[in-house]
């Protein structure tokens, strides 16, 4: 298994996008497969937005949500707290090797979590092996190389190509959404249900959110850092791509799009 180091580390710039995401705009595939009663394991939960939101819905049913950080589980913790949910236990976990029984939740969810780690199949046979017949594992992660933007702004070709160069020396793949199905069949499921979706930003307000954190990733995130010291840039340039992101950011028709691929797989 390769080493793998998180190219985004937790900046605020990255936990503003990660706590932006809640189940229905990043988990919507999953939502007919959940219901009252049921055990979740959320694996990569981050700030736990979707892990609160996963944790109404299968009330009185538990949410053991697990992340390899442990500060970052301190603010899901406070996420859970905020919104009166006392059917959620947190705890730090590799997604290579769950420290769980066989069988043991009827929902695993993973969202964004493939792309980082050093064995996606591995990962997904460890989902398989805790989930409890007729559960699901469903597993959503974005497609690097399918974002697309508009107006054609040089600088995020730029960062584009710069992002998946780094994700990948860090022991990453990127490009990760195309990859699920095949991923999932080599993990031994049989009964896989691919789908697609996207986030879209295009409004005033969701393009100046969305190229501010991004400008703000650009030079002062662990990717930054990563992409210094890996050689794959310099401080300069990676200014040169945050004002780009600022320059799309200002235009009036702007749009951004950023696909996804989802698999449920039924164990």
């Amino acid at each position: 298994m390769k080493d793998v180091v998180y190219t985004h580390g937790h900046h605020e710039s990255v936990l503003r996008s990660h706590r932006w995401r809640t189940a229905e705009n990043s988990a919507a595939y999953l939502l007919g497969e959940v219901r009252p009663g049921l055990d979740v394991l959320d694996v990569g939960c981050g700030p736990g937005t979707i892990t609160a939101d996963l944790a109404a819905r299968v009330a009185p049913g538990r949410v053991t949500a697990v992340d390899a950080s442990a500060g970052v589980l301190d603010q899901a913790r406070a996420v859970a707290a905020e919104r009166g949910l006392d059917n959620v236990v947190f705890a730090v976990a590799d997604a290579h090797a769950l420290d769980f029984p066989d069988d043991t939740f009827d929902v695993v969810h993973a969202h964004q979590v493939l792309q980082h780690v050093g064995d996606p199949v591995g990962a997904l046979r460890e989902m398989r092996r805790v989930c409890r017949p007729g559960g699901v594992v469903a597993v959503r992660d974005s497609d690097y190389a399918g974002f697309t933007w508009f107006p054609e702004v040089p600088a995020l070709t730029e960062w584009q190509e710069l992002y998946r160069r780094v994700a990948r020396a860090n022991g990453g793949e990127p490009d990760a959404g195309r990859r699920l199905l095949s991923w999932a069949r080599r993990a031994g499921f049989a009964d896989i249900t691919p789908s697609a979706a996207a986030w879209c930003f295009a409004t005033p307000g969701d393009r100046a959110w969305w190229s501010a954190l991004w400008a703000d990733r650009t030079t002062e995130s662990g990717y930054a850092r990563l992409a210094v010291e890996g050689g794959h840039t310099t401080p300069e340039r990676l200014a040169a791509v945050a004002e780009g992101w600022r320059e799309w950011g200002r235009s009036d028709d702007g749009w951004f799009t950023v696909p996804h691929g989802e698999i449920l797989c039924r164990v």
